[in-house]
């Protein structure tokens, strides 16, 4: 059964009953897009399909926003975070609710539908796509697994806040009476200047002897104290910058083991998980800035002369040039196509009941690296192309490939990923996907 020909259903306790303490009662209605089926997950609309609602829905949303992102770049790029008009943007347009469970007014959409979404996003505004991907898991995993009490309060009165995550667990907790006491500093808070909620994890000791497991704890933005320390090569307008607690209680409702909970609300995209879950924003931020610099090279080539004299060539004259456009453009479909045909296939296996092997898994994480490296090396060269006035501030070349740069750091896109893929078809056994 192919991808396309199924339902997504949500679990069979849905719509549910949120009474969270000091809470009124508040029940959400449940989406008429979606199957309460139990046997099997189907979908209503074919993700990658252009006649999918849904899709249309969100890419229509993001060129809807397209001028108001793209006159916020430059004063982003200036203040080191995204602006309040872009963030405004990005929340009204409904694109932060795409991993957000349908229950809890999410869309629940796809992999291949939410990579289209972060791809068109990087081709307008690569610090919104980035806002953007870490939006969207800062609802959707605290919305697919915090227990009612905590969603009650997260999502009171059927609100969607806004969010901000941080994956490293730099923080640690000790259990007390009904929760935890947390503290610790985290970097890479990207758009946490918008945040209502933050979703962190961290190290708890359950017992003062006992080993730290990994939780994930959800506390309000208002805990936190924001380090000006984001002054960095690219993605600026990000304000991926650190955040700190210092012994904040968090309740045990607005905590789970990420090792044994499993999905409390949502349908099969919450069966996916680490990296399955995010790897695809990756691959899609690469390729859809990659895109947009070729589509920049392109046009200029035509006007760009190099050389002295009204005798000289256009760019677009150069056989090399020509070679590279031509090369380029079948490099970044290729890779596109790896990565949707996995992302495809990881669906497809949640949507049978069982999860993505560790083999699938690393190959995931490998078509982000991947893309993230015919990305980088396209920008590269494009920027090398297009000559001196691609040097200052405010070009769009010289900013995407600092964006770029600063992208490929990131940990889901080190190329220990090919090692550790390498080592499944060696026959090593226990390997992690994020080593």
């Amino acid at each position: 059964m192919t991808l396309q020909s199924r339902l997504w259903p949500r679990r069979a306790d849905m719509p549910i009953q949120f009474s969270g303490a000091g809470l009124s009662s508040a029940t959400i209605d449940a989406d008429p897009g979606y199957d309460d089926r139990s046997e099997g997950c189907v979908m209503t609309q074919p993700p990658s399909s252009d006649s999918s609602p849904l899709r249309h829905e969100l890419l229509t949303a993001v060129d809807s926003i397209r001028d108001t992102l793209l006159a916020e770049i430059d004063g982003q790029e200036q203040n080191a975070e995204l602006s309040r008009v872009s963030a405004d943007a990005l929340y009204d347009a409904g694109i932060l609710r795409m991993k957000l469970p349908a229950v809890l007014g999410g869309h629940e959409a796809d992999l291949v539908t939410q990579f289209e979404v972060i791809e068109a996003l990087a081709r307008i505004s690569p610090a919104a796509a980035w806002c953007a991907m870490v939006g969207t898991t800062s609802l959707g995993l605290p919305g697919a697994f915090l227990p009612d009490a905590g969603a009650a309060k997260m999502f009171s009165a059927g609100r969607i806040p806004r969010g901000a995550v941080l994956i490293m667990p730099t923080g640690q907790a000790t259990a007390v009476a009904g929760g935890y006491r947390l503290s610790g500093r985290w970097a890479f808070a990207s758009g946490v200047q918008h945040a209502e909620w933050i979703s962190a994890h961290a190290l708890v000791r359950e017992t003062p002897q006992g080993a730290p497991v990994l939780f994930m704890l959800v506390f309000p933005a208002n805990d936190i104290t924001l380090h000006d320390n984001w002054q960095v090569l690219g993605l600026r307008g990000t304000g991926s910058c650190d955040i700190s607690v210092t012994d904040i209680f968090v309740p045990n409702e607005l905590a789970w083991n990420v090792a044994t909970q499993t999905p409390q609300r949502g349908g099969c995209l919450y069966e996916l998980g680490i990296p399955a879950f995010v790897s695809y924003e990756h691959a899609a931020f690469a390729l859809g800035l990659a895109r947009s610099v070729l589509d920049e090279l392109t046009g200029l080539a035509i006007e760009k002369r190099r050389g002295y004299g009204p005798g000289a060539p256009s760019l677009a004259d150069r056989p090399a040039l020509q070679r590279f456009i031509g090369h380029s453009d079948m490099r970044l479909r290729a890779a596109r196509a790896l990565t949707m045909t996995l992302n495809e296939q990881a669906m497809d296996v949640v949507a049978s009941g069982a999860k993505p092997t560790t083999r699938l898994a690393l190959e995931l994480r490998s078509s982000a690296v991947y893309c993230t490296e015919v990305g980088t090396e396209i920008i590269n060269q494009a920027f090398r192309y297009s000559g001196a006035a691609a040097i200052f501030e405010g070009q769009l070349m010289q900013r995407c490939l600092r964006d770029i740069s600063v992208a490929a750091q990131h940990l889901m896109v080190s190329e220990i990923a090919y090692e550790l893929l390498g080592k499944t078809h060696l026959g090593f056994e226990d390997v992690r996907p994020m080593g």
